[in-house]
């Protein structure tokens, strides 16, 4: 499990309402330091700010949203990127974008306003400017992601499992929690049933909370069962998942299920995450396949 030689920039542009935001929260949610609504030409000045001087600690992993409402010279960026590259910073650039009858869809639903609307444009006439405007950074992307079919929540594992946990050199372990009623999940490599655990769905005041509210982890942490179930799981992940190691592969999918993929398989999932980090693996997620 080696270290990640240099500093991780993941530019993250494209289309208003195509899943930027989710893809900035996810990074975040991985601890990247994530800013939104950068100038391109404020871009060097602000990455050598948060990466700080030589020696001293700070984020090696930063995401940054670059998009139309930075109203700067977004074909600056691929020089920017030479640059970065220069100084030792591994920048990617993500492009979102999905086609016209989605995002104009989406824009109906939340009815927030195009940001370039302020010139006095029409919905369809600013996706078609902005279009335009970000086909520099489009042509210079390392990715292009169309989320015409995806929902927030395959968008999120997308993000997770191609384009955040794959940055890294090391191998890097995925925690998903789901629910048995809508299937095990296709890509996972361990499957566990956490339906042999007591279920706090039949406690009242438990029931409307999920495996990571702090009631719901004391009552499970209480449990004999539990704590025999954990320590085996434990044991089992410790020995065998430094072994994969060698494989050529970028991350590893364990999954924990129950019947409504809320308490138990949440719970699971969260604290064989947190064991993981414990246990000195880098580069660590989860996913709530339910909760997301």
């Amino acid at each position: 499990m080696n270290a990640q030689p240099h500093p991780l920039l993941v530019i993250v542009s494209g289309l208003s309402g195509s899943g930027k935001s989710v893809a900035l929260k996810t990074f975040e949610d991985l601890d990247y330091y994530c800013s939104d609504n950068i100038p391109v030409n404020l871009l060097p000045e602000f990455v050598r700010g948060v990466l700080g001087e030589p020696g001293k600690e700070s984020p090696r992993r930063i995401a940054l949203g670059i998009d139309v409402r930075g109203r700067s010279d977004l074909s600056q960026l691929g020089q920017w990127r030479q640059t970065a590259s220069n100084h030792d910073i591994d920048a990617t650039l993500l492009f979102f974008e999905a086609d016209d009858d989605t995002l104009l869809a989406r824009y109906a639903d939340t009815r927030r306003r195009h940001p370039l609307s302020h010139l006095g444009l029409s919905l369809p006439e600013a996706i078609t400017r902005e279009r335009e405007l970000t086909a520099p950074l489009r042509r210079e992307a390392d990715a292009i992601i169309d989320t015409s079919r995806l929902n927030v929540h395959q968008l999120r594992r997308h993000i997770i499992t191609e384009h955040a946990l794959s940055h890294s050199n090391n191998l890097s372990l995925l925690f998903e929690s789901f629910a048995y009623k809508r299937g095990v999940p296709a890509e996972a490599d361990f499957v566990f049933d956490a339906r042999v655990l007591p279920n706090p769905h039949w406690d009242p005041e438990l029931r409307p909370l999920t495996g990571r509210d702090r009631q719901v982890r004391e009552h499970l942490d209480a449990q004999p069962e539990v704590a025999r179930y954990v320590a085996q799981l434990e044991d089992l992940l410790d020995t065998w998942l430094p072994k994969l190691g060698s494989e050529t592969r970028s991350y590893v999918t364990i999954a924990f299920g129950c019947t409504g993929g809320k308490h138990r398989s949440v719970y699971l999932a969260e604290r064989m995450a947190r064991h993981a980090r414990a246990q000195g693996w880098p580069d660590v997620a989860t996913f709530h396949r339910e909760q997301e």
